[in-house]
């Protein structure tokens, strides 16, 4: 048997009676924290997901561009952007072609309303 100052070192247990050592505010804090910006991201990102999937039906039609006419490149766009649920004036397409140099410019102009709690903003 050890005797002396250091017998009961460390003390047990290490944390005074009645506390766990754990801070529950702190946690809870963080896990508000948390569930917030991943309640927030997933409805702001719904909105860019939409508008990469209309930007690369774009670029993948402009690259087709030599082998369709207009109409045909603006009827694809106008049916995915339908499809991913995109408003009604993503539909107004504007297909410009030029010669020299040889280009094609594909345009749509839009905007969407994100409705959040205690917030509401036009993007």
């Amino acid at each position: 048997m050890v005797t002396g100052p250091l017998a009961s070192w460390p003390p047990w247990p290490p944390w005074p009676p009645g506390r766990r050592g754990a801070s529950s505010t702190g946690c809870l804090f963080s896990l508000l924290i948390f569930v917030a910006v991943l309640y927030y991201g997933v409805n702001i990102g719904e909105v860019y997901f939409r508008y990469y999937r209309l930007l690369d039906e774009m670029q993948t039609q402009a690259q087709l561009a030599a082998a369709l006419d207009d109409g045909t490149i603006q009827r694809r766009i106008q049916a995915t952007a339908q499809d991913i649920g995109l408003p009604d004036q993503a539909q107004n397409i504007r297909i410009v072609r030029r010669a020299s140099p040889r280009e094609i410019t594909i345009e749509a102009q839009y905007s969407e309303t994100i409705h959040l709690p205690k917030a509401t903003q036009p993007l």
